[in-house]
């Protein structure tokens, strides 16, 4: 026993000792062309001039690494659902080079940290024990907001991930997501169908708006929020198979899309995102695709398609746009491709659980390969 133990050791020290080797070598050469299910994915597809780019997915600690032609797999073995950090997640966010990811199966949110090259999970303890967390809202000052349904509650943690407080008395809301607005916190309430503004700091409700209903102003089963670069407040309505916009004050204004297979109509809306030229990023959990809609909500775009590979969604979630940290991505962008700002999409199944795109402008249109545009999708 004693010598099939030191014989495995050796194996372990000479199979690191290759690693480390073959690591070292890559940083001192180029490194070979890359392979041609390596060439870039874009949206739309040409001739059509590319402005979202498929740039990596996070699933497990291997996808930190990036990938030059099979060294990720020579280090880490083939692609599978074995060693993923998350296990079924539902909200994403990205705060200071780290993105954050609840997973609702693991009771917790994960991070996978781009500035140190590593991964953690929090669970919390105590009070802030996750039972069902479902999004994370990050405030400017690093503190994060996590919904949990089955807690009833928003859980408040501070930015080394400790948790502070819970916010929401005995029955009064089942929250989804959190929007922040400088001290006002906007909570979706899927059980009585309406927004309900806290205080972000005592958490008393300040005012609330929606009642249960279709008509406008009116909600049914809101799920998630964004807010506008025009100071407006984004609601995916998705009982009503659309999206609401309402003033800060709850003032209703406007209505994009409703039930139905047509671009620009929806089957099941939730996540939903905002650009700075009011562009709208709505995923629809049924089509398992995004659509994008301009500020008036005329179709501009929709991609994603379920399956495996390199930039598919199953069973979506949130999107999220981020203009902050677009440098930790720069790595994964095509030559020529110039980025704007980053799409995370989470999804609940396969292989691809966070997949991150890029919005910008390509210079060279060679080695792109398109996928699904507007016109081939309807």
């Amino acid at each position: 026993m004693r010598q099939l133990a030191e014989t495995r050791a050796t194996a372990v020290v000479q199979r690191f000792i290759l690693i480390l080797g073959a690591a070292v070598l890559w940083g001192c050469a180029s490194g070979p062309a890359p392979a041609p299910d390596q060439a870039a994915l874009f949206f739309p597809s040409p001739p059509a001039p590319p402005r979202l780019q498929y740039l990596t997915r996070l699933s497990a600690p291997r996808d930190l690494v990036v990938d030059h032609g099979g060294f990720k797999e020579f280090v880490f073995g083939k692609e599978s659902t074995e060693g993923h950090l998350v296990q079924k997640p539902y909200g994403v966010n990205i705060y200071d080079g780290s993105v954050y990811v609840v997973d609702t199966r693991n009771h917790g949110y994960a991070i996978f940290d781009f500035k140190r090259r590593r991964t953690d999970i929090v669970q919390g303890f105590g009070g802030g024990t996750m039972k069902k967390p479902i999004n994370i809202t990050i405030d400017a000052d690093g503190t994060r907001y996590v919904t949990d349904t089955e807690r009833k509650q928003v859980l408040v943690f501070d930015r080394e991930n400790r948790f502070l407080r819970a916010l929401g008395k005995v029955d009064q809301f089942k929250p989804i997501d959190v929007a922040i607005s400088g001290d006002r916190l906007y909570v979706s309430d899927l059980e009585h169908h309406e927004i309900q503004v806290l205080d972000k700091f005592s958490g008393d409700l300040l005012f609330k708006f929606g009642e249960v209903g279709s008509g406008e102003g009116q909600l049914f089963q809101p799920t998630n929020l964004s807010l506008g670069p025009d100071d407006s407040l984004y609601v995916s309505d998705t009982g009503n198979f659309r999206v609401q916009k309402y003033s800060l004050d709850g003032k209703y204004l406007q209505t994009f899309g409703q039930i139905g297979t047509a671009l620009g109509k929806f089957a099941r809306p939730k996540g939903i995102a905002v650009d700075h030229d009011r562009r709208l990023y709505i995923v629809d959990a049924a089509f398992e695709n995004i659509q994008i809609l301009d500020a008036d909500g005329s179709p501009l775009l929709v991609f994603g398609q379920p399956g495996d590979r390199k930039g598919n969604i199953n069973m979506p979630t949130v999107v999220k746009i981020d203009y902050d940290n677009v440098d930790y991505f720069r790595q994964y962008a095509a030559p020529g491709f110039d980025l704007e700002y980053v799409v995370l999409v989470a999804s609940q199944f396969g292989i691809n659980k966070i997949v991150v795109f890029g919005f910008g402008t390509q210079r060279d249109m060679e080695n792109s390969v398109g996928g699904p545009d507007l016109a081939s999708s309807e």
